[in-house]
């Protein structure tokens, strides 16, 4: 933008050189040849002709909560009307996976799924005040659920209940108000009490890139071992938590993905772990609202556009080949592009890089073919009858070995009436939804054998009344390399906000290295602000709301063991031995 902006004073100055050399310009006007505008101000007796300032084109690659993020950004900043932003997507909807349109098996019902449901926790501070703030939302209640318990079930029955935290009291320590609170119903005080040494592993990891370093290169499940937390804790309470939040087990992923993920969702405060689920499908009441706003605010929007590759000039991308799906045939597409966000997971990225020989010949964008995603399964059950299910939201384990399970009622949730057409989509009785996370085993299945999968740990969940239900239809959503997988060494190949070889290209997203400490949707939400920032300009932190603080006893702790550190390290606690390197 001062470039721009230094270019155009340029310019002027020039004409008003011209001008005050009237004379002589007239006399050598055939041998030199002026700019249009030049002429335009020569013809109009010596005044200056107005043009309009160029924009500078925008392209975000990725319509998620990442792109719609930065574009929401850049499109309510004071330059917008400098810019020209334009969102581009391979769907035909906007709001990447999660968005709705999947049909179910039998169309006997008209309801549409989303692939998955996505809680909004306590800690996402960003979305929230967005939620609130959204013109074309009137009010965050009427789009999100209240507080509510949760359950947690294996193929025994319910292993624990997770309370309303803000609830409990008095309020408590972070780390003793989760387990005085947490009702755990089989797993032994002894077998919690094993997962105090963890209490040094949270201490020393600050979601440094120094922190990260160290914690990447093992796997939460080793550090676990080596820190004597017991089997069926981990296995009960860990394992679950790893499934669920970070789509693999934990033997698959990085210990400092597992403590930065559980630190963010568990562990900040009491009420970290508190949740609000969308009262219906997030692609009508959250993106449409967003897309409808964005739009009268001047975004393009391209969906059913997939890129295809890019064009460079003076080591940065000009422009942007995309192949566009429109009315059942393929049209290519170029757009013209000044910076370009890439607001994609580790499985489009690395895709990309395979493609596209302008960004495979650097190295920084080549490390990205390691990304790689894990599958999920998500389905919907439509039944016959009405279920009694104590908890709408609830987690699960040990139904099939390595794979993460969530199960929500949907009909609860969404707050529908099955005795009201308009309300159940023509369903009867209640609309369950089971999701299944590293479920690269499932997604080989048949539709008719997955529904029958599903309905029989259904049935093992809730016993008679569902075994006793008949499935009227069914919707099943396989997304392989969907989300992305937090492995072991991963946290070298993931991108910073910004290309340090092609300067003009930024990420954004949840695999983005960034310092804000949040994670899945929060995380996308705020590193699209922090693209958009450095787009504009802007410090880092503008119109970003940070984490809150460390509770005192955490941050003493911290405090402690980096004041150890310092004099191990003779003065630079990087010189000094880590818990990693004591356990190794």
């Amino acid at each position: 933008m001062n470039t721009m902006i230094f270019c155009l004073r340029s310019a002027f100055f020039c004409i008003a050189a011209v001008q005050a050399f009237m004379p002589q310009l007239h006399q050598r006007k055939a041998a030199i040849r002026l700019p249009t505008s030049v002429f335009s101000t020569i013809a109009n007796g010596g005044e200056e002709e107005e043009q309009p300032p160029s924009k500078k084109k925008v392209c975000i690659i990725g319509a998620g909560w990442g792109g719609l993020s930065a574009a929401h950004a850049l499109a309510t900043s004071k330059q917008s009307s400098q810019l020209d932003i334009t969102l581009v997507d391979a769907s035909p909807r906007v709001g990447g996976l999660v968005r709705d349109g999947f049909k179910t098996i039998n169309g006997t019902v008209s309801a549409k799924a989303e692939a998955g449901q996505h809680g909004f926790w306590d800690n996402y501070h960003n979305i929230f005040s967005f939620l609130e703030e959204l013109p074309t939302i009137e009010n965050v209640d009427d789009v999100l659920t209240g507080y509510a318990e949760q359950g947690q079930y294996s193929p025994r029955g319910l292993e624990a209940v997770w309370p309303v935290y803000r609830d409990s009291q008095p309020q408590l320590p972070t780390g003793l108000a989760q387990a005085l609170y947490t009702k755990f119903t089989n797993l032994s005080p002894l077998d919690r009490a094993s997962a105090l040494p963890l209490v040094l592993a949270f201490s020393e990891f600050d979601d440094s890139k120094e922190a990260w370093d160290k914690y990447d290169k093992i796997s939460f499940r080793e550090l676990c071992i080596k820190l004597g937390v017991s089997w069926r804790c981990y296995a009960e309470a860990f394992e679950p938590m790893i499934l669920t939040g970070l789509f693999a087990p934990g033997a698959d992923c990085s210990a400092a993905a597992a403590l930065g993920m559980a630190y963010f969702f568990v562990l900040k405060s009491q009420n970290s772990f508190d949740v609000r689920w969308c009262k219906g499908n997030i692609g009508e009441l959250i993106f449409e609202p967003w897309v409808n706003y964005l739009q009268e605010k001047g975004v393009t929007f391209e969906t059913s556009t997939r890129v295809q590759g890019f064009e460079m000039e003076a080591n940065e991308i000009s422009k942007v080949k995309c192949t566009k799906v429109k009315d059942g045939a393929e049209e290519s597409m170029t757009l013209d592009a000044d910076k370009v966000v890439f607001a994609v997971g580790g499985e489009a990225l690395n895709a990309m890089v395979r493609y596209s020989p302008e960004l495979s010949r650097h190295a920084d964008f080549r490390k990205f073919s390691n990304l790689r995603g894990t599958g999920v399964l998500a389905t919907r059950l439509y039944l016959d009858r009405v279920l009694d299910t104590p908890y709408s939201a609830n987690a699960c384990w040990g139904f099939d070995e390595g794979v993460g399970m969530t199960y929500f009622d949907i009909t609860k949730l969404h707050g529908l009436d099955v005795n009201t057409q308009s309300d159940s989509d023509g369903v009867s009785g209640s609309i369950i939804e089971l999701d299944y996370y590293h479920a690269q085993s499932l997604l080989v299945m048949s539709d008719e054998d997955i529904v029958e999968k599903v309905k029989g740990d259904l049935d093992t969940i809730l016993g008679t009344q569902s075994t006793n239900a008949k499935v009227l239809d069914a919707a099943v959503v396989r997304l392989p390399q969907a989300v992305n997988w937090y492995c072991p060494g991963s946290y070298a190949n993931m991108p910073d906000a910004q290309s340090t070889s092609i300067p003009n290209v930024f990420f954004c997203g949840d695999l983005v290295r960034s310092r804000h400490g949040s994670w899945s949707q929060e995380k996308a939400f705020v590193t699209g602000i922090e693209a958009a920032n450095l787009i504009l300009g802007r410090e880092g932190g503008n119109g970003i709301i940070p984490l809150s603080a460390d509770e005192p006893h955490v941050a003493l702790g911290r405090t402690a063991l980096s004041a150890a550190k310092t004099f191990f390290g003779f003065g630079d606690a990087q010189r000094a031995p880590s818990l990693v390197d004591f356990l190794w």
